[in-house]
């Protein structure tokens, strides 16, 4: 792919927009389906609980969640419009359940002590001030709820032509240490391995990536 179309990739990943958006997040919805469901499996999701996502993307597994138990609540979150959007169209039979929210990506427009968990995949890298927003999700989070934080790895991230256009990454220990600097107490670091088809499409790559589960 040449620079100009790399760009275009990074902007869409950060911040779909419009038709290429569409594309992009069904493409990211196949590439990152098993980190998704890894973390959704991570959250350990019981009856009547109240789920925040953090950047949804078309929210195409959202099904996945819903069938693991009753009474459940979603909230998805996200600063592009073309996936709030799409979200919305492909999640219409969860409408009573589910509900989809546009944010600028900084505050999280809710009250504190909503959410018994909360999950974000492949979002960290465009967090504007890290530590700051670490601490929304904190304050929204219940005292004994769980956050899932899932993100590709430093050494394999630096190893993807579109990830020099604003994206920030991270290692293990830089992310442990970005945590500690928030209110959040507590963590247990899992690192995870998969095959998947690079988002240029042209080829097949291992990807490697950690799971954080972060409690108050």
């Amino acid at each position: 792919m040449e620079k100009e179309e790399l760009k275009i990739l990074a902007q869409n990943l950060a911040n779909p927009q419009g038709e290429k958006g569409i594309e992009i997040g069904e493409m990211m919805n196949a590439t990152n389906i098993g980190m998704t469901l890894e973390s959704i499996k991570t959250l350990v999701i019981d009856d009547g609980q109240h789920i925040l996502e953090i950047g949804h993307g078309n929210a195409g597994h959202l099904k996945s969640i819903m069938s693991l138990a009753k009474n459940l609540r979603y909230t998805g979150i996200d600063i592009s419009e073309t996936m709030h959007n799409e979200a919305r169209k492909l999640n219409k039979e969860f409408e009573n359940q589910a509900d989809f929210v546009l944010y600028e990506g900084k505050k999280l427009p809710f009250q504190d002590r909503t959410f018994n968990k909360i999950f974000t995949v492949n979002t960290v890298y465009f967090w504007e001030n890290p530590v700051e927003f670490l601490n929304e999700i904190y304050r929204v989070l219940k005292d004994d709820g769980t956050f899932v934080l899932t993100f590709g790895q430093r050494d394999f991230m630096e190893k993807l032509p579109f990830t020099e256009y604003d994206f920030t990454l991270y290692n293990n220990n830089e992310m442990e240490e970005l945590i500690s600097k928030s209110h959040f107490k507590r963590m247990k670091t899992s690192e995870k391995e998969e095959q998947i088809k690079s988002k240029t499409g042209e080829e097949t790559i291992q990807r490697i990536y950690t799971i954080l589960t972060i409690k108050k």
